[in-house]
């Protein structure tokens, strides 16, 4: 049975782009007030972070069932249910008067952000299938890239207006604008009679499944391992940039600008050869463009490793410094070719649990991502330590090598077939993105 659709592929994306970017607004936007809101709460900045843990631990634990009960309750009804508990979660936020209450919130906060991003997904999938999906997802995609660049600029100009409770005041309003847009713009894409009955025992069997799929596991680690190869240097980004590159804190631009710039183009490429090329051999052209950067990457730090913080200067910008974050750049234009086609991949492999598989690969994402920054990215960039940039480059090179090595194996086993197109109704064509 088709869902009945009456939603135009230009507002599905951006309406799930943006229901895909709030959960990156409630951590980025209030970056900024770290500060005043340690002052507040007489307390450190080590006692700050911990917003974000309590955050991103919920946000990991609820992913698991963002996508099963929108299969057994429909997407719609999970979207909207999610974002009035953020809605009101954020409230709270806001009226916190102290770290412990705000904590509290903050957990609330990530138990429900994941809806937009994971049952998004499942969305894409149930509306279209082939080349048209992999269109969505990179459309989606490259909207939601602009999240990480503009979040800090909101929080601080939220900043300079107010107080930090007006950052969580500002994300209540957000919240309420995504609940009205998904009300009125989002129909329902998944129908009663494709639902399946949610019980906890059918839950922890569907992803003792998943998991013990060798090939989704495989694929899964894939894209996370990749990812892995930026989100390395997102996590050492307080080190790597005054450490490195010799810029001050007001300088991060330098960084972010060129890496979602190369996000976004990798994303509008993908979408754009959608149809005309292959799958496989576009996501095999993402894993090489991610290669040669690791290789300049390495390269560059080999030779200029005794030049950091970098030293030229003109005009108070640091001559090397394209050459320290072109490759960063590269690497995240290579990661917008390959997530595209290994989601759809994964989502393919249990079209009848579609957002149970969803959940089971962010859960997998999520958790490799704790490792990285509580882990790895401490062991590598530390604040105090020679060679930071070889270390940070030949990390983040093995994690695209691992993930190109898993890929492989997936790629010569071949891809799952595609879905039929009974059970991905398409859009109304009225132009693309």
């Amino acid at each position: 049975m088709r869902p009945d659709l009456s939603i135009s592929r230009t507002r599905l994306a951006f309406v799930l782009g943006a229901l895909a970017m709030f959960g990156p607004f409630s951590i980025d936007t209030f970056f900024p007030a770290f500060g005043a809101m340690a002052k507040d709460f007489g307390v450190g900045q080590m006692a700050m972070q911990q917003t974000i843990s309590v955050y991103l631990i919920a946000y990991a634990a609820a992913s698991l069932f963002h996508g099963a009960l929108s299969d057994a309750y429909g997407r719609r009804r999970i979207i909207l249910s999610g974002l009035t508990v953020f809605a009101l979660a954020s409230v709270g936020c806001a009226l916190s008067r102290t770290l412990e209450t705000l904590l509290a919130w903050r957990a609330l906060q990530g138990l429900s952000a994941g809806v937009g991003l994971i049952v998004g997904r499942a969305v894409i999938r149930d509306c279209l299938h082939g080349h048209d999906a992999q269109k969505m997802m990179s459309s989606v995609s490259m909207i939601f890239s602009i999240a990480p660049a503009i979040a800090p600029m909101v929080g601080g100009f939220i900043l300079g207006w107010g107080g930090w409770h007006d950052t969580f005041w500002f994300l209540v309003l957000f919240a309420v604008a995504l609940w009205l847009a998904t009300f009125f713009a989002l129909p329902e894409t998944h129908p009663p009679a494709a639902r399946i009955a949610f019980h906890p025992d059918t839950l922890l069997a569907s992803f003792r499944t998943m998991l013990g799929n060798r090939a989704f596991v495989k694929l899964a680690l894939a894209g996370s391992m990749n990812f892995n190869a930026l989100f390395l240097y997102i996590s050492s980004v307080p080190v790597f940039v005054p450490g490195l590159l010799g810029l001050d804190e007001h300088q991060y631009s330098w960084f972010f600008a060129p890496t979602i710039a190369g996000m976004m183009l990798g994303a509008f490429a993908s979408g754009r050869m959608a149809g005309r090329v292959d799958g496989l051999r576009m996501a095999n052209w993402g894993w090489a463009i991610g290669g040669v950067a690791g290789a300049i990457n390495i390269a560059f730090n080999l030779l200029a490793s005794d030049l950091h913080p970098l030293p030229f200067t003109a005009f108070g910008v640091h001559l090397l410094l394209p050459l320290a974050v072109l490759p960063v750049s590269l690497t995240a234009f290579g990661i917008a070719l390959v997530f595209p086609i290994l989601t759809l991949a994964l989502l393919d492999m249990y079209p009848q649990q579609r957002g149970g598989a969803s959940s089971a690969q962010a859960f997998i994402g999520l958790i490799l991502n704790a490792i990285v920054a509580g882990v790895i990215a401490p062991f590598v960039a530390p604040a105090h330590g020679s060679h930071l940039g070889l270390r940070l480059a030949t990390t983040a090179a093995g994690f695209t090598f691992i993930g190109w090595l898993l890929w492989r194996g997936h790629a010569r086993a071949g891809t799952p077939a595609p879905v039929d197109a009974v059970d991905a109704a398409p859009l109304e064509p009225l132009g693309e993105l």
